[in-house]
This record gives structure tokens, C-alpha cells and sequence, in this order.
């Protein structure tokens, strides 16, 4: 008897949203207001850039960041308003494949669950659009929790809101940092790339 239950099957999935779920680039949404492919391409390297993103992921307020970034840049104080007020255009829709495995799996009964690094105002936003999480028990928000993956502390957060153990979960991402510090905790790790993949690693685990 201790003998099966030292053995632990993976039971539960939990997913990243942004390019394992949906595709996410800001240059989606500023390709549409920037015309020139030369100041688009400097305006992504020095103005709203993936790093000033982060901090909003991390949990810094719209109100904060926008003025200042403004203030830096104030020639493109409406791009920047824009990145506040149009953000679901840097989504432009689902990573192909990857909501019918969702579907699949929530078909099959598997709990399904979501760690995003994702600023909250931004999230709010988005949420309502994705009718697809209403198949999630729960989601961990990085800009919630003021706690960004890999640190270890938000996966903690996570297993102990979800009351699940480290060694029952498979953890989905497209960022081979977030995996690794997934699985320093005996997390098992997917390094997400495309469906099919993915897909594959379900069937291997049992899950589909």
C-alpha cells in the first residue's frame, strides 16, 4: 500500500496564457498606429517595450507607469495612452490548436488551472473575451499577487490555492525560465512550442 501511493500520477494541468493559449505581441497592436517599419522596430526597443510591459505584470499600476513613460516620451504620449486603452489588440486571437485541447481536457474531467504573468488592470480587460477560462477552477495573476514566474514564490501561491501537490501537476509555458523554475519544485514541465506537441505529451501522460 505505501508502495502505491509513493507512485503519483499526474492529474491536473496548469496552463500559461500568453503563447500557449493566446498569441501575444505588441507589435499586433502598434503596427496598426506606426506605418514606418523603422520607427516601429526603435519605437519597441525604447518606448513601450516588452520590459516596461513587465512591470505591469509584476503589479505597478496603469496610472503609475503610463504618466511616466508620457513624460519620458512625450512625442507619443497617444501611443502610450494606446497601449493602456487598446491592449487586447496586442492579442490577436487564440495559438492555434490550443483551446481544443483545453476543451479535450476539460471534457475528460482533468482540473485545469492557469498561472499568468499578466498585469491585473490589463487582465480585467482581457478576461471577458476568453470565455475559455470559465473551464479553469482558478487562475493565478501575476500582477495580483505582485509575484512574477520563475520565482518559486508564485508557484507555492499557486499549489496551495489550487490544493494540489507539486508532483500531480504538469505545468504548460513558452518560456523554458518558467518551466525550469516550475520544476525545482518537482513541477513536470512542458516548454510549450506548438499543439501537436503538446497534444502528444497529454496522450503520453494519460491525460487525453
Amino acid at each position: 500500500m505505501a508502495e502505491a501511493t509513493a507512485i503519483s500520477k499526474i492529474d491536473t494541468v496548469i496552463f500559461d496564457v500568453g503563447n500557449v493559449l493566446y498569441r501575444w505581441d505588441l507589435r499586433c497592436l502598434f503596427e496598426k498606429i506606426i506605418e514606418d517599419p523603422e520607427e516601429l522596430d526603435w519605437f519597441l526597443l525604447n518606448v513601450v517595450t516588452s520590459e516596461w510591459h513587465f512591470q505591469h505584470d509584476a503589479g505597478r499600476a496603469l496610472a503609475d507607469m503610463v504618466p511616466e513613460r508620457i513624460s519620458q516620451f512625450p512625442q507619443y504620449e497617444a501611443h502610450i495612452k494606446a497601449y493602456a486603452a487598446r491592449f487586447n489588440e496586442s492579442i490577436p486571437g487564440p495559438v492555434e490548436g490550443s483551446l481544443a485541447l483545453v476543451e479535450q481536457l476539460a471534457a475528460d474531467g482533468v482540473p485545469l488551472f492557469g498561472i499568468t504573468n499578466f498585469g491585473s488592470e490589463l487582465w480585467q480587460g482581457f478576461r471577458p473575451t476568453a470565455p475559455i477560462f470559465d473551464l479553469f477552477a482558478d487562475i493565478v495573476v501575476s500582477g495580483d499577487e505582485k509575484l512574477m514566474k520563475p520565482d518559486a514564490a508564485i508557484y507555492q501561491l499557486a499549489l496551495a490555492r489550487f490544493d494540489v501537490a507539486a508532483d500531480q501537476c504538469l505545468f504548460i509555458d513558452d518560456r523554458l525560465e518558467n518551466i525550469e523554475g516550475a520544476e525545482a519544485l518537482g513541477i513536470k514541465g512542458h516548454h510549450f512550442q506548438q499543439a501537436a506537441m503538446l497534444e502528444a505529451e497529454l496522450k503520453a501522460l494519460s491525460l487525453l
